[in-house]
């Protein structure tokens, strides 16, 4: 990590927004692991505000090198000191889909790192260890699933409204069993929309 000559007012302003700043909502389901994880929007989300009303700010640079793919976070201050850090991923697979992975896994990470935010670090956690658990079918999961269809044909707005009025097993089992289901069932509301 490097810095400006000074950063004692950056370091006050960042201890500030620090109180301030709460743990990122784990809003994202890795369909790999089937597990959830906070998003790069949502460690954003719990940051940005705290960081502005403290005169920091947030720029993060992509580059691509022999190292693989890095991204440079650098904390900004009104006062114009400054910190800055890379972090260099290498993706299993070098192509874009691989490389845009490795570079929103970047940024997240080095921004939470930053700047201090503690979300639980669930699919680095899948990623050592598969999963032991079989999901079990809740009961009543299958007439759930029929009217969450039906539904669907209702619209996005209708859909939101029965996916957070549903028991949350119902919701689980669906995304961690077949969340391709689910992506369809979103897909088909949102055209209903269009039409």
């Amino acid at each position: 990590m490097t810095h400006s000559e000074q950063i004692n007012e950056l370091a006050t302003a960042l201890s500030k927004a620090q109180g301030q700043i709460e743990g990122a909502k784990k809003d994202s389901i890795n369909p790999h692991f089937r597990n959830r994880y906070a998003d790069l929007a949502s460690v954003w989300d719990a940051c940005r505000e705290a960081l502005t009303t403290n005169g920091l700010s947030v720029v993060q640079s992509a580059e691509n090198c022999e190292a693989g793919y890095g991204v440079t976070t650098m904390l900004l201050h009104t006062s114009g000191q400054w910190m800055r850090g890379t972090l260099y991923l290498k993706p299993a697979k070098d192509d874009p889909q691989g490389a845009g992975s490795a570079l929103t896994y970047a940024r997240r990470y080095a921004l939470s790192s930053m700047v201090g935010i503690a979300p639980e670090d669930d699919d680095a956690n899948a990623a050592s260890e598969k999963p032991t658990t079989a999901a079990v079918m809740p009961k009543g999961y299958s007439n759930w699933l029929a009217d969450l269809q039906a539904v669907a044909d209702e619209g996005t707005e209708a859909l939101q409204a029965a996916w957070k009025a549903s028991h949350v097993a119902n919701r689980d089992y669906l995304t961690r069993t077949d969340n391709k289901a689910w992506e369809v069932m979103k897909a088909r509301a949102a055209a209903k929309v269009k039409a």
